[in-house]
């Protein structure tokens, strides 16, 4: 074939994608009014989960997990747009790494709604201005964001799914790289950049802001007095600063874990992962006795931390995180023995423990 028989065959086929799509939409929209009658979540975590696996299989490699994951990614979010819509909150102002996980779980086409901090994000899910919120749970380099952990002990609301997001993290001003004199970021980046800005600015001055939008905005204003923010190349675009160095992250593989916070239980996928919190009575060897039903159970624990009660000095409240469903065998024994020997226990979720689309 010449060129321009070639193109006329990709013609074509966008053709059939397009009425393929069509065809798909109006299933969707009769899934929307099913839900709506129902009263039932637009959301689906577990069902967007095998949705993937399946979709994995039939591309069977040809195209990049990535792109294949990009293009559903849309997909789903004109979906849920069709079925309802829905509004997600997240840690703004648009362009903040919680901005860009909110994009990546769901698209371009639902309600984004931005938030001052994550009290407020749980606030907008829990009263209802909001069907989800987008939160991070903890960093591979400055490990679990507190903040969230605690908000979790009082509230009624559970995650639903998870998101890995890389964290490519720059140095962003309008002024010259040499005449850098403060340095403005959210303190989670801070963290994740310490050892970057001990080497190449051991003298600015580092101020931690609430978000690493706000940072780009005050990097903005104050770039006469050689302020910079620590924030993603978007972030750059967005209030036209120039990307003064980046991938300045201390850990090349540096990656947050959000959480979709909602009010609905997904359902066993197979492969998925629980949340719970705990306090223990007081009894010598109850933390231990704790931890072995897990073992007596060959159940994986991937992770354990421990946060003040926040109500008496000195007691404290566990947060794991689990391989398996709170519903299903064995986790759902292990727990009922493990709620015996708790004053609290609090499942926070169970969820696919796989990123969804």
């Amino acid at each position: 074939m010449d060129l321009s028989e070639l193109r006329n065959s990709i013609d074509g086929i966008d053709a059939q994608i397009v009425n393929l799509l069509k065809n798909r939409y109006e299933f969707v929209r009769q899934v929307g009014e099913y839900k709506k009658a129902r009263n039932a979540p637009i959301s689906v975590p577990e069902r967007e989960a095998l949705l993937m696996q399946k979709l994995e299989k039939l591309n069977n490699g040809v195209l990049p997990k990535e792109a294949l994951y990009s293009i559903y990614r849309e997909i789903i979010s004109c979906g849920l747009l069709l079925e309802g819509n829905i509004r997600v909150a997240y840690l703004g102002p648009p362009g903040t790494w919680s901005h860009q996980a909110a994009l990546k779980q769901f698209g371009h086409s639902v309600e984004l709604i931005p938030e001052p901090n994550f009290a407020d994000i749980f606030d907008a899910v829990s009263r209802g201005k909001a069907n989800y919120g987008v939160v991070p749970v903890e960093n591979s380099t400055e490990g679990a964001v507190t903040a969230v952990m605690d908000l979790f002990v009082q509230s009624p609301l559970k995650i639903c799914s998870q998101i890995h997001l890389r964290i490519r993290n720059g140095l962003i001003s309008s002024a010259p790289k040499d005449r850098i004199t403060t340095i403005y970021s959210h303190p989670q980046i801070l963290g994740q950049t310490r050892n970057w800005l001990h080497r190449h600015y051991p003298e600015a001055d580092i101020v931690a802001t609430t978000s690493s939008t706000k940072a780009a905005q005050i990097a903005k204003e104050h770039a006469g007095d050689g302020a910079a923010a620590l924030a993603s190349p978007l972030c750059a675009e967005l209030f036209g600063l120039e990307l003064l160095a980046e991938d300045i992250q201390d850990n090349c593989n540096n990656t947050t874990r959000f959480a979709i916070i909602g009010k609905q239980e997904t359902q066993p996928t197979g492969n998925d992962r629980t949340s719970i919190l705990f306090q223990i009575n007081h009894k010598p060897g109850t933390l231990v006795k704790v931890l072995d039903i897990f073992r007596r159970y060959n159940i994986d624990l991937t992770r354990i931390e421990s946060r003040p009660s926040k109500v008496v000095n000195w007691e404290y409240v566990f947060h794991v995180d689990i391989v398996g469903h709170s519903r299903e065998e064995p986790l759902l024994s292990a727990l009922k023995e493990v709620e015996q020997n708790c004053s609290i226990l609090k499942t926070i979720g169970s969820y696919p423990n796989v990123d969804t689309i």
